[in-house]
This record gives structure tokens, C-alpha cells and sequence, in this order.
């Protein structure tokens, strides 16, 4: 199983989403059956660490960022099982650029996974303060605990068939 998050520059709220559904998935026991990365709609950031407000606010939440930025191509998008946007805008640009219709049905927004969520996206910190990279990471762990409880079933589905 292989998951992608992708945001607008894969420097906060996707690099999030791994870093929280790969906590997630170590809690029901299937991190190590489970391929994560992240990426971005845009090349602004390419190369760089996760935003230092975003690392600051996930450590102190005891969630550790690493990687670096790099731009989604639309021919890795096939590799992919599942490929999460973290808004409406990222899910457009991301299905448009998908190759076949098959691809693009396993585009969805990653917040979906949150049952309790009172909206579909998780909003961008980037131009507000610092309450905001703490909202990313609360909103980030609630949608990766039911992600990982969806991926769990599917491992478990595969390993019966």
C-alpha cells in the first residue's frame, strides 16, 4: 500500500499528514506494510525542510518532520494507491493532471478520513500565526487516526484474499 499527501508546497500541511499517519499507522501495527511520502502542486520550496513554524509547532506535539520538498509529476501519480490533497484546490489540480480516470478516482482529500471534521480541508498555516500550524497538526492526527484504520483493514483484507 503506498499513500501520497500533497498540499501547495509540501513544506507544512503535507509533510504533517505523513508525519502524523505514519504515527498512526505505528499505533495499529502496520507502519512497516505501508509506503508514505509527500509532495507539492508547486516548485517554490523544492529542496527545502518543512517550514520552521510547521517543525516547531509538530515538535512541540512530539511529531518530527524530516524530508524535503519536491513538486507531484504527474507520471508518479499511477505508482500510487491512494493519493491525498489537503484542499479542493490540490484535489483539482491533482486529478487534472492524473493519467487515466482510474488514477483520478484514488484522488481524494485527506480530511475525509476525519469523522468528526467539521470542514473538508485542512486550511493553510502559511500566512497566519502561530495558532494556525497548531490547528495543521490537531487536524492532521484526527484525519490520520481513521486513514490508518482504513489502511488496516485494507492490509488485512489483502493478507486474507
Amino acid at each position: 500500500m503506498r499513500v501520497l499527501f500533497v498540499c501547495l508546497g509540501n513544506i507544512c500541511r503535507s509533510p504533517t499528514a505523513e508525519a502524523a499517519t505514519f504515527e498512526a499507522l505505528e499505533d495499529v501495527g502496520i507502519a512497516g506494510l505501508v509506503t508514505l511520502d509527500s509532495a507539492g502542486i508547486g516548485d517554490w520550496h523544492v529542496g527545502n525542510p518543512p517550514d520552521r513554524r510547521m517543525r516547531a509547532a509538530a515538535d512541540d506535539a512530539g511529531l518530527h518532520l524530516t524530508g524535503r520538498a519536491r513538486q507531484v509529476t504527474a507520471t508518479e501519480l499511477a505508482d500510487w494507491d491512494l493519493i491525498l490533497a489537503m484542499d479542493r484546490s490540490n484535489l483539482d489540480e491533482l486529478r487534472a493532471m492524473a493519467p487515466s480516470a482510474e488514477v483520478r478516482d484514488r484522488v481524494r482529500l485527506f480530511r475525509e478520513f476525519d469523522g468528526d471534521a467539521d470542514h473538508s480541508e485542512v486550511p493553510d498555516p502559511y500566512y497566519g500565526g502561530p495558532h494556525g500550524f497548531v490547528e495543521v497538526v490537531r487536524i492532521c492526527r484526527a484525519a490520520a487516526a481513521g486513514l490508518a484504520d482504513e489502511l488496516a483493514h485494507r492490509v488485512d483484507r489483502e493478507l486474507d484474499a
